[in-house]
């Protein structure tokens, strides 16, 4: 019997000194450079090697006839450029591919999902992610008319919200640890502009000056032309503590860069030096979307009304109420003291 066919996946070689995509043809071993030694990039590159291989016409195929790895190849192509973060399907593409490869899209069942998480072998967040991927791919498929009827995607049971938040205390700890070390030119102002917005990571290092209006003290997260998702971004005031810090930042930068930036060029990721600095100051359970945790929950705690907050947060109401009611200093009081008291005959309390 014929080898199966590995998918693509990346490799690091030393002595060329980038990533290479591997992949098994009839068992024989195929390879191509992403020219880049950035493995940020090179799953980018990989995404969009695999989506230009993917393109394919002919009519709607049973499941049991359809790859996997062919779906995430068009989902890839048609919808990649279109999301908010390219990146994370293409960190997905890898891990998908080396598993499914060979596989149908009839073979995606809850054994095979299950399997998933335990190959995986990463958080539970992380193996929801990626087999989101594969179950957007097949609807995907299945509404453009490429295969016959969908399949059903199980994931993992959502792990329950997070609930570290950082004290004012803390806060001011992690900003003064920020400042001493190489990334003190915008780690600090990361920080700051995560806890007075409560913005998301993608929006705080995307966000560029002229969305930035000091005069008006006013920032607007929105990209003119970004597809719109459920995860919104917002306009919000500038509180009055951050204002000085972006004037201040400001007097750095360039008309049209981003806020935050080493040395004008973007930040990609941050999660590095953030982790670096909360280990530092002995700070645990904290990542930089701690930062929108701990924006929602001191509003909460200075008892701002639900409504406002959300608005400012960019967040539903429903998800502030679920997740961060319990923060306000009346929370449930008005029940505790109702519950004690006595109902008169003639219903006086």
């Amino acid at each position: 019997m014929a080898r199966r066919n590995q998918g693509p996946k990346l490799r690091y070689l030393r002595d060329r000194g980038v990533y290479y995509i591997t992949w098994t043809v009839g068992g024989r071993s195929r390879k191509c450079s992403t020219s880049t030694a950035s493995r940020e990039d090179a799953e980018i590159f990989l995404a969009e090697w695999i989506s230009q291989r993917g393109g394919r016409s002919h009519g709607p195929s049973d499941p049991a006839q359809t790859l996997v790895t062919d779906v995430l190849a068009d989902y890839a192509r048609e919808h990649g450029p279109k999301v908010v973060a390219p990146r994370a399907i293409g960190s997905a593409i890898e891990p998908l591919t080396n598993f499914w490869a060979g596989r149908s899209v009839a073979d995606v069942t809850l054994n095979t999902c299950e399997r998933y998480g335990t190959v995986r072998q990463r958080s539970v967040s992380t193996v929801r992610r990626e087999l989101a991927v594969v179950s957007a791919a097949i609807n995907c498929a299945f509404k453009s008319g490429r295969i016959t009827r969908t399949v059903a995607v199980t994931k993992p049971p959502k792990p329950a919200p997070r609930e570290r938040w950082l004290t004012r205390g803390e806060a001011a700890r992690l900003i003064r640890t920020a400042k001493t070390d190489k990334a003190r030119f915008y780690l600090p102002l990361f920080i700051l502009i995560g806890l007075y917005t409560g913005r998301r990571s993608e929006a705080l290092l995307s966000l560029r000056w002229p969305q930035v209006d000091l005069k008006a003290a006013t920032i607007d997260f929105e990209i003119p032309g970004r597809h719109r998702t459920n995860k919104r971004r917002g306009k919000v005031p500038i509180p009055p503590r951050l204002l000085p810090h972006l004037i201040r930042a400001r007097r750095r930068g360039t008309d049209l860069g981003h806020v935050l930036h080493i040395d004008g060029k973007p930040i990609k990721n941050i999660k590095k030096g953030f982790a670096a600095a909360c280990e530092r100051v002995g700070i645990e359970g904290v990542t930089p979307h701690t930062l929108r945790h701990t924006a929602a929950t001191w509003l909460v705690q200075r008892g701002v009304p639900t409504w406002e907050a959300a608005g400012f947060l960019a967040m539903g109401v429903e998800t502030l109420t679920r997740t961060y009611a319990k923060h306000h200093p009346d929370y449930m009081r008005t029940a505790a003291e109702a519950i004690g008291k006595r109902v008169a005959r003639n219903g006086a309390q």
